[in-house]
Formats: structure tokens, sequence, C-alpha cells
């Protein structure tokens, strides 16, 4: 039935997200002296030092004494080709420092403005790096200890593939005080499990996400909202093999969840959802779920690698409210050039319920190694 239909969504998002859809980028020298003379002429800034990297327009908050900030951002976010504005407090952090190790301060202001229009860069709300369930590209191991359904699958293969795609992206006002940014468009994914302790490596479970969302982000603070659907499918080798009593899981649900970013590249976020139109109907709809990131705000410049490591939480009704962890930490390498986007290697490890939909009443625990790819 609806096979074709998720194919369909999944292979539209992965074309949208393929470099050649989108106009060749603008090269950042170009921009750089476009923003230069924009700097000059609307706002009177004689000499204003700025940075340019694959599309970052960086500029010291020094060189922005008496303008309105906000104003000052929106003009230069609006340059063809620029897919984010930051400020940096001093000179130091536009210059190449002699350590292998590069801090890169956060902008002290909470100031960020992202590229806007259809089909923009960039995202307000960033990704969930613990949640097993956010859509993305990633392959992993996991060395599982589980009962019920997963007792005789110790080693499994997890495939995802999906993305968050903003369509349209516009500002929030005019007020230096209050001045943000929102966005609308298409989350979706695929999750699937292999048991490769069968013989034919079994396909165990596959998920299909789709949600429309919309985000907002004001300073530090984000906010991320969705109505979605899932949908869980069992293989068929694993099924006759097993003999599985099957569940026909799907539903559709509507989430929000908030997040504040602290200075030393510490995030934390919380929030909650509900389902409705649920297949098991005794399906208990409420949940939560919330976590703490820290992306170091250091880098190790020759290889572009930032250490990084987040921990999620989630509590569902359907399950007596127990606590399901996920936990991991690694690198991010964020000068590759597939794609142009960030690349992960992640130590992971879960105990809690299942995150695989079909098999939500099984508790598990698991730990691995991932490779996760963002566009």
């Amino acid at each position: 039935m609806s096979y074709v239909r998720y194919y369909l969504v999944m292979a539209i998002i992965f074309f949208l997200c393929l470099p050649g859809v989108k106009a060749a980028p603008v090269e950042d020298a170009y921009m750089a002296g476009y923003a230069v003379s924009i700097l000059q002429r609307e706002f009177k800034l004689a000499n204003p030092e700025l940075n340019v990297r694959n599309g970052v327009i960086k500029i010291r908050t020094d060189d922005l004494m008496g303008t309105d900030r906000a104003k000052v951002m929106d003009a230069l976010s609006s340059i063809p080709g620029v897919a984010g504005v930051e400020t940096v407090a001093s000179e130091k952090q536009l210059a190449s420092a002699p350590s292998p190790w590069v801090r890169e301060t956060a902008q002290p202001s909470g100031q960020l403005a992202l590229q806007t229009g259809f089909l923009p860069e960039g995202h307000l709300f960033k990704r969930l790096l613990a949640d097993p369930r956010w859509p993305h590209f990633s392959a992993a191991y996991h060395y599982t200890s589980a009962t019920g359904d997963f007792e005789n699958a110790d080693n499994i293969a997890t495939v995802s593939f999906g993305e968050t795609i903003p369509f349209y992206r516009g500002n929030l006002g005019s007020g230096r005080r209050f001045a943000g940014q929102w966005e609308a468009g298409l989350q979706a994914g695929v999750f699937s499990d292999f048991n490769l302790d069968a013989p034919s490596t079994d396909l165990i479970n596959t998920d299909f996400f789709g949600a429309v969302y919309s985000s907002i982000r004001i300073g530090d603070f984000s906010a991320f909202g969705r109505l979605f659907h899932q949908s869980s499918h069992v293989g068929d080798e694993f099924l006759l093999r097993t003999q599985l009593q099957r569940v026909n899981l799907s539903f559709e649900g509507i989430d929000l969840k908030l997040s504040y970013e602290f200075p030393y590249g510490i995030r934390m976020y919380g929030g909650g959802g509900g389902l409705f139109n649920t297949d098991p109907a005794s399906l208990k709809p409420w949940s939560v779920q919330y976590g703490i990131e820290y992306r170091s705000p250091w880098r190790l410049d020759f290889g572009a690698m930032r250490p990084i490591a987040a921990v999620d939480l989630k509590n569902y009704e359907e399950n007596d409210w127990q606590t399901d962890v996920s936990a991991r930490a690694g690198v991010q390498f964020e000068n590759l050039d597939v794609m142009g986007r960030h690349f992960q290697i992640l130590l992971e490890y879960f105990n809690g319920h299942s995150p695989s939909g079909q098999f939500y009443v099984n508790k598990m625990e698991y730990v691995g190694l991932g490779a996760h790819f963002h566009f």
C-alpha cells in the first residue's frame, strides 16, 4: 500500500539534497566584496574586517559598534549564496591559530542570521545528536542484549536515510531584541534493522516516518514542532523464521521540542507529544523527550574534527513512563567535500525499550559504532 508512497517521498528528499539540484555556490571572494560594499554604503563602516568561508560570513563585533546589528545581519544574509552570518568576539577568531586546536566561540549575543527564501541552507533547530529516530543518513553496528523477539539477534546492523528539508525561511520582525527567524518544511526517514547472525542477514524491521514541521529561532532559543506519521513493517524472512505475532503498528502524532544553547557548546532541550489514529487502538498516546548535548567550541584544525557528545532521554506512557536512554560520543568532521556537509563517527549506547516500532514493548541494551551523515 504505502511502500510506493514512502519511497517516492524519500526519493524526492534525496534529490533535493543533491548539490546539483541547487544553484552552484557563489564564490566566497565575491560574497566578501559584496558584503564590504554593503557595510560601507548602507551602514557607513569605513574599514570593516570580515571573513567568508563556505558561504558563511564572519564579522567582528568590534566593527558593529554603533550600528543596528539585526539590520546588518539581515542585509548580509540577503546576499546571493550566503549560507549564514555570524559575529565573532575578536580578530583572533578570524585568523589561523598556531595551535592545532582552534577555538570557535559562539556568538556572545546569540545573533545568527541564516539564508532566507525558498529551499534555504541550514536549519534553525539543530539536529538531535543522540535521538535514534532523528531522520538522517547513517549506518551502525550494534552488539545487542535484548528480550522477547530480539533474543536471538545479538549482532545488528542499523541503517537509515532521510533528512529535514526547509522549504521556506523568513525573518521574525526587525526589533533588535526579539529579531528571529522561522521556517517550514518536510522531514522524512526510513529506519531498518538487519540480523547479522542470520544466514541471509534477515531484515528485522523497517520504520517509515514522514512529517511536516515548522521551527523558529530567537537568539539561543529555538523551537521545533511537527505533525507526523509512522508505520512499521517486519521483514519477510525474519517473520517466517521466528513465526512472530506481527503488530500492524501505525499512527499519526504531533510533538513540540524547545531548545536553548548555553556557552561553551552546551545545549539542553525538552518537549513532548501525543499520538492519534493509532493501530493498535489501545496504544497509549503520551510521551516526553529531553536531553543534553555538547559540541566542543574547539576543533582540531588540520583534520577539521570537533568532539561531540549527547544524551537523549524518552519516556512513553505505553511503557509506564520508564526511561529510554540513548548516548553517543565521538567526532564530527566539518571540512569534508562529500556533498559539503557534516560527517560523524560515534560510539553509541542504548538502554530501554526498542526504538524499532514493531518491537516497542521489548527491552534492549546495545553498544556500537556508527557513521552518520547530515546534509
